[in-house]
């Protein structure tokens, strides 16, 4: 930046006082003759006045501790109008204060300090806009190039010379890129620590980090997020590795912020985009409307070709304070754990139940590799869904594979008390006891395996209709409700409240409707036989649909 010293050189002055700040930074030059005239500065400029206002000493005096004190580069004073020479009360309360005291004479007129000081800095502002110009379009062309996040981060670190962090809204790291000097972790920690009191008190205002090791060269600014809320979607902190933050570093990270929330929002499009073409394919692929070459074509894009497998998880219900959160938070975390395990694949919400289908692996590997992910997404649920997983076939074929998996999960399941946050089995004396939950695979299906043998044939789809036949038939468009009642009351094991709460009706409702299927069928759902072969028969309708 300009300095007193550049903006003296060459000009026919005297400096008197405060040669030890010659080199302090000059935002402006500005010309007043008034005795005070701070309410109209903002610090940092260079003051140009003949002291017309400072006939006495005192006020003299006064008037070079208000420019101090509010943070003037210096005073340049004109000489040969209210005073021959520049006042000794000046000089002295300059020196006392080692501030900057230029005489100038009568023959250099304050236009050519002036001036030159203008050229000078508007010639910066435009280096400044330059290079702000081509700063802006290199991170453009990283958003525009799908490089995420840790590119952005890591041209930042270059620019500033420093550490960036970009944190989410909820003050957990997203990307960090240090320069040469890495950033501790109790700093990190104390950052989010402080990001996290914001989003509770619902400040979204850039601030300085309050960390003492920080606080002298460090920025965090808010990347804006939904209208609705006001809260940050992101922040982005800089922290250089030594001295204080520039002009140009500031510039730089302003425009960083919109950089980061376009990055945020081509990310989230392309989630958006990949998760509905990703449950289009699976619903297709579960209705059994697209297999074959045509379903191979459709997986490519995904990454998955050859072989494929299914990994199929039941979510646990949503528990106020005790994890779970749906389909939505099981998906969330499937995906998760499929990036953490570094495997690529299609992740979906279908009938209920999250699926992935992954690329074919031989089956030890596929039930070890399922494991890992299990354990992974119960820690980041803190709850236990029910996971089953599908051995590998042709991806034209990928349809064998989920209704494996899902078969297998229910098989495993069938039987069982319902499940919030653990996963229970039997000890042999009719004691539930908490187990580390495992993947059901085919090794559990059992008699089950029956309905995979048969899914391409007549007498499967035969046995589906003797059963179910008369409650879709019967009751015309109210057999699809009385069909939805079945499943649920089924899948729930015969109880009714939690079979209700699925299907958000009264108990009572639902006892009417079982009653109804009852009738329709002559069968009797208390008996564990006939709710076995309902349980078959859905099940295997879904097979030959």
């Amino acid at each position: 930046m300009l300095t007193v010293r550049e903006l003296l050189r060459d000009l026919d002055v005297g400096v008197l006082a405060g040669e030890a700040n010659l080199d302090a930074p000059v935002r402006w030059v500005h010309i007043s003759e008034l005795a005070d005239p701070t309410p109209w500065l903002s610090g940092g400029e260079l003051l140009l006045t003949t002291g017309l206002s400072l006939p006495s000493a005192a006020e003299q005096r006064a008037y070079v501790a208000q420019l101090a004190d509010h943070g003037l580069a210096g005073l340049g004073f004109g000489v040969g109008f209210g005073h021959e020479a520049v006042p000794e009360a000046l000089i002295e309360a300059a020196a006392e204060r080692d501030f900057p005291l230029i005489e100038i004479p009568y023959d250099t007129p304050f236009i050519a300090v002036t001036e030159k000081a203008f050229a000078r800095l508007v010639n910066e502002q435009y280096a400044l806009l330059q290079r702000s110009i081509a700063v802006q379009e290199r991170l453009q062309r990283i958003v525009l190039s799908e490089r995420g996040l840790d590119a952005i981060a890591a041209a930042l670190a270059t620019l500033i010379g420093g550490t960036t962090v970009v944190f989410d809204g909820r003050g957990e790291p997203q990307a960090l890129h240090a320069f040469r000097r890495e950033l501790p972790d109790d700093a990190l920690s104390a950052v989010g620590a402080e990001l996290r009191e914001r989003a509770r008190r619902t400040e979204a205002r850039g601030f300085v980090p309050s960390h003492p090791d920080l606080a002298p060269r460090s920025l965090a600014l808010p990347v804006a997020g939904a209208e609705t809320t006001g809260l940050p979607q992101a922040w982005l902190v800089a922290v250089k590795d030594s001295g204080g933050l520039s002009e140009f570093d500031r510039v730089v990270l302003h425009q960083a912020v919109t950089v980061v929330a376009l990055e945020l929002l081509r990310r989230h499009v392309a989630s958006s985009t990949e998760r509905r073409l990703a449950g289009d394919v699976l619903s297709e692929l579960v209705a059994g409307t697209v297999s074959g070459s045509d379903l191979t074509r459709r997986l490519e894009p995904f990454g998955l070709g050859g072989r494929v497998t299914a990994l199929v998880l039941s979510p646990p219900p949503r528990a106020a304070g005790k994890g779970g959160g749906g389909p939505e938070a099981c998906e969330a975390a499937l995906a998760s754990a499929l990036r953490d395990e570094a495997v690529s694949g299609l992740v979906a919400t279908a009938s209920n139940h999250v699926c992935a289908l992954l690329p074919g692996f031989l089956d030890e590997e596929l039930f070890e590799l399922s494991q890992r992910v299990l354990d992974r997404v119960v820690a980041k649920l803190g709850a236990v869904p029910a996971a089953g997983a599908g051995r590998a076939v042709a991806a034209g074929d990928a349809r064998r594979a989920y209704h494996e998996a899902r078969c297998a999960l229910e098989a495993r399941t069938l039987g069982r008390p319902i499940e919030t946050n653990g996963h229970v089995s039997s000890n042999g004396n009719g004691t539930a006891v908490a187990t580390k939950p495992t993947v059901a695979t085919y090794r559990d299906l059992g008699s089950f395996q029956l309905l995979l043998s048969l899914q391409d044939s007549d007498a499967l789809r035969l046995f589906c209709e003797s059963l179910l036949g008369p409650i879709e038939t019967g009751e015309g468009h109210y057999g699809g409700e009385l069909m939805r009642s079945l499943e649920a009351f089924i899948e729930c094991n015969g109880q009714w409240e939690a079979a209700a709460r699925r299907l958000y009706c009264h108990r009572h409702t639902l006892r009417y409707r079982i009653r109804k299927i009852e009738e329709l069928t002559g069968r009797d759902l208390a008996s564990a036989r006939d709710r076995i072969e309902f349980w078959l028969a859905l099940r295997g309708r879904e097979l030959v649909s």
